[in-house]
């Protein structure tokens, strides 16, 4: 467990003692797109149908507009604080060449996000800049999500799979998601499906995250929009599936920069990073791509 012990005051709560969790690193990583860094420092963002705040004191994190109860059911998990981080790093620092991309992203962690959210998240996410990314699913959450208040301010959460059904595919595409709005609208149907007994199985977002890693990766991309790279990508930052390795153009410079001849393909990336790191791929992947993206590593 990577923290000593919380204490809930005033509608927050502080974790004492915490290890591995700067923020930038945490929201600034690439795996999550609905939280937005503020002018003193603090993240403010929205999970699982909340809206909190979080700062880091010293070695103190502090979670704002939440109570004990919740810490224990949504961010304990969210956060994955039951994770010892400075093993994972002990382990992958046996590799001389990813420790330097540890040391950059030290308090990088692995959030657990919700399924049906990062599913639609990252099929928009698909040849896309993150600023309109984080637009679109604004846009997605404003017009079917549920209005969450914090500070005098609107949020929304993402919308569940019933709420996104009422939307037309013209709809979806004017929250500007651009070609992949037949996606969005083939993938919400298909998991509205789920609930039948005929589909149960094939489209149930629980029932793959269940599956081993290989046939989890597999299931995924029987949903229109997401190929190899995306399916990683949900596999590892909302099913808990370690072994994933997200290649992108970030994580293909790092690799080709540390690792491997500059014409090796995605699959071929994939695969070394998959067989040289375990169980541990994709926290590798994840310091990997920070160190890549912040130092704006290039290949020549």
């Amino acid at each position: 467990m990577d923290f000593n012990k919380i204490i809930e005051i005033d509608n927050s709560v502080v974790i004492e003692g915490v290890k591995n969790f700067e923020l930038a690193h945490i929201f600034d990583c690439g795996q999550c797109f609905r939280w937005n860094r503020q002018e003193n420092k603090n993240y403010i963002g929205v999970a699982f149908g909340k809206v909190i705040e979080v700062e880091k004191k010293g070695d103190d994190v502090v979670i704002y507009n939440t109570n004990e109860k919740e810490f224990n059911e949504i961010w304990l998990d969210y956060f994955d604080l039951c994770r010892d981080y400075s093993s994972i790093k002990e382990v992958l620092k046996e590799d001389e060449l990813l420790r330097q991309s540890i040391e950059f992203g030290h308090g990088i962690r692995i959030l657990k996000q919700e399924p049906f959210e990062l599913v639609i998240s990252f099929i928009i996410s698909a040849n896309n800049r993150i600023p309109m990314i984080k637009r679109a699913i604004d846009n997605i959450s404003r017009r079917w999500g549920r209005e969450l208040e914090y500070k005098g301010n609107t949020y929304y959460a993402f919308p569940t799979p019933e709420e996104l059904a009422k939307a037309s595919m013209e709809e979806i595409e004017a929250c500007g998601v651009g070609f992949r709005a037949k996606y969005i609208a083939d993938t919400v149907e298909k998991i509205n499906k789920s609930r039948t007994e005929e589909y149960k199985q094939e489209y149930d977002l629980n029932y793959i995250k269940e599956q081993s890693d290989d046939g989890c990766h597999e299931a995924l991309q029987i949903f229109n929009g997401i190929g190899p790279k995306v399916a990683d990508c949900i596999m590892l930052f909302s099913m808990s599936k370690h072994s994933a390795f997200p290649v992108d153009v970030w994580v293909k410079r790092a690799m080709q920069h540390f690792y491997l001849a500059p014409d090796v393909s995605l699959k071929k990336i994939r695969d070394f990073g998959r067989n040289k790191f375990g169980e541990l791929s994709g926290f590798a992947q994840q310091y990997l791509f920070y160190y890549a993206r912040e130092n704006n590593i290039s290949v020549e």
